[in-house]
């Protein structure tokens, strides 16, 4: 009873706090004793999501000290090869959470109670949810060290505060004055979409790119746009912040239409299950072929980021034959309110016998609130209720065992999948089969295969290329930093390198003398490491054994003897 008190206590206190609404500015400190650079920032377009949280610069280097941005305890330390590679969860008596990712490795209390986890589970990947009193921490307190493990790009800090419901929250509204940002976003590119079936701008159907002028403020302006319909508009746009060179993300959006307020976004608090909606929010088909996003600057149907504000119209301007001229703003905000401004002077101009954008009807079309399912010889198609965003004829195209399934310039929202009848294969020759995206180069990648009985299946979130392979191949280890038989003494790390060529590697296994050791696996420099301070190694004459199995189940094993004295 006592416990459940407790709880109720906690939980009225939380949503107290949440509903005054309130803030706090001076309750988290810098996670790191230096001055704070960002390479990212909160709410940035990344590919199928956007950017949880603030990427702090680590001068290069790893190994700084990471430090508890305020008290409370470790409730959630999660390992993995990718992602967020080393991570700690740190949860506060406010209610709301911290995280620090893509560590080196912890501090010594909190490494001893991974340590023993990972050997437990015999397990370099794990994750564990340490209680409330396990692992408490002070604020300022050392919690790990910064690294690049799992998917970073390069030595950095991911930094996170998030709700009680562990949505990310934008870091900057907590306070953290210390990073400067002093320069007005930058605007790259303006483009207008028609968005109804008779509408057009500068007598195009389909998107056009607007010159941008630049006036003696430093603002923009556009020459005037002759158009007609319902139309929209996208920016291409990023900020810098100062003594930095990265081209970080915009906070805010708002636009105007003869001064009154059509749309407003901004990146304050999103939600995970959110957050693949991206594909929505940007132009996708632009970004597919030109590598560049287009933030919309409208709302499409199939849109429910919580990010927009204030919409009229669903952000869009509706231009009829009476109007009179008009102008329309966009207005580009950074968090410390830097703001950028663009003006487009809007001509009403009707125009006849315009040429729509085409529309390619196939025999399959599939609906986005309803599944859809299209078979043809030996492979079958399966798109499952609003995976798609909109109605849409497929481009499908079906030769033995290979599929061109539609365009990948057309995004994908849930998963589809992918079905092989690979009945004609022996039960030997089915075991080495996968499924692989095919690229426009020709390069083919693995992508998850399982079997059942005589089918292959795969789910894939993007369309494009798909093809049976077959890999008979094993993986290679070979040693990097010593050789058989050789003494290793004043070695700290055991390393070698594993590699396959196609499928890639599913899993490892190292034994001394027959007993499990932890080695890390660092993917994107195909090592494998063992530290020789876990203890657990203390014969003269040591005989290690490593083996590795790629994802369609070939093994490769790795033997040599090795000695040490510690």
């Amino acid at each position: 009873m006592r416990l459940k008190y407790l709880i109720l206590i906690y939980v009225l206190s939380i949503s107290t706090l949440y509903a005054q609404g309130e803030i706090p500015k001076d309750y988290f400190e810098k996670p790191l004793d230096i001055p704070l650079l960002l390479s990212g920032t909160f709410g940035e377009l990344r590919s199928n999501h956007f950017h949880a949280g603030m990427d702090i610069k680590t001068k290069g280097v790893t190994g700084l000290a990471v430090k508890a941005s305020a008290e409370g305890y470790v409730g959630r330390i999660k390992i993995q090869h990718g992602g967020y590679g080393k991570a700690l969860y740190v949860y506060h008596p406010n209610g709301y959470q911290s995280v620090y990712a893509h560590l080196n490795n912890f501090s010594p209390k909190i490494e001893a109670l991974v340590k023993k986890a990972q050997y437990q589970k015999e397990s370099y990947e794990i994750e564990i949810f340490p209680s409330d009193t396990e692992l408490k921490v002070e604020q300022g307190e050392i919690i790990g060290y910064s690294g690049n493990s799992g998917s970073s790009g390069g030595p950095h800090l991911h930094f996170e505060i998030r709700d009680y419901r562990s949505k990310p929250m934008n870091p900057f509204l907590f306070g953290f004055e210390d990073i400067k940002d002093s320069k007005k976003p930058q605007i790259f590119a303006l483009h207008a979409y028609p968005l109804s079936p008779n509408s057009h701008v500068n007598g195009q159907t389909d998107r056009v790119q607007l010159k941008l002028i630049q006036r003696n403020d430093g603002s923009y302006r556009t020459e005037p746009v002759k158009a007609f319909g319902t139309i929209g508009f996208g920016i291409d746009a990023n900020d810098i912040l100062d003594l930095t060179y990265n081209k970080n993300g915009i906070y805010a959006v708002v636009t105007k239409l003869n001064g009154k307020p059509v749309f407003e976004a901004r990146f304050d608090k999103f939600s995970f299950s959110e957050s693949r909606y991206i594909n929505r929010l940007i132009d996708f088909e632009y970004y597919a072929t030109e590598r560049r996003r287009i933030q919309k600057l409208f709302l499409e149907p199939n849109n429910p980021l919580s990010l927009y504000k204030d919409l009229y119209n669903d952000g869009s301007v509706t231009i009829e034959k009476d109007n009179l001229d008009q102008s329309f703003q966009i207005l580009v905000s950074d968090f410390r309110g830097n703001t950028q401004s663009i003006v487009i002077p809007l001509i009403t101009e009707v125009r006849e016998n315009l040429i729509p954008k085409a529309v390619k009807e196939t025999d399959y079309f599939a609906k986005a609130n309803s599944a859809s399912v299209f078979e043809e010889g030996k492979i079958d198609v399966y798109i499952p209720k609003d995976a798609l965003y909109e109605d849409i004829y497929l481009d499908i195209d079906i030769e033995g065992l290979s599929v061109k399934l539609h365009d990948p310039t057309t995004p994908l929202h849930k998963s589809l999948t992918l079905g092989f009848d690979v009945s004609q294969y022996s039960p030997e020759d089915q075991a080495k089969l996968y499924i692989a995206s095919v690229t426009p180069w020709d390069s083919n990648y693995y992508v998850s295969t399982y079997k059942k009985k005589d089918r292959l299946t795969t789910k894939v979130n993007e369309f494009g290329t798909y093809r049976l392979f077959e890999d008979t191949k094993a993986p290679t280890i070979k040693p990097k930093n010593f050789r058989d038989k050789q003494w290793v003494s004043n070695f700290r790390f055991l390393e070698l390198e594993i590699d396959d060529e196609d499928t890639g590697i599913e899993n490892y296994r190292a034994t001394v003398n027959g007993e499990f050791i932890l080695m890390e696996y660092d993917y994107k420099t195909k090592t494998l490491t063992h530290d020789f301070n876990d203890g657990r190694i203390s014969d003269t004459k040591n005989e290690l054994k490593v083996v590795v199995t790629d994802k369609v189940g070939n093994t490769a094993i790795f033997e040599a003897v090795f000695f040490r004295k510690n």
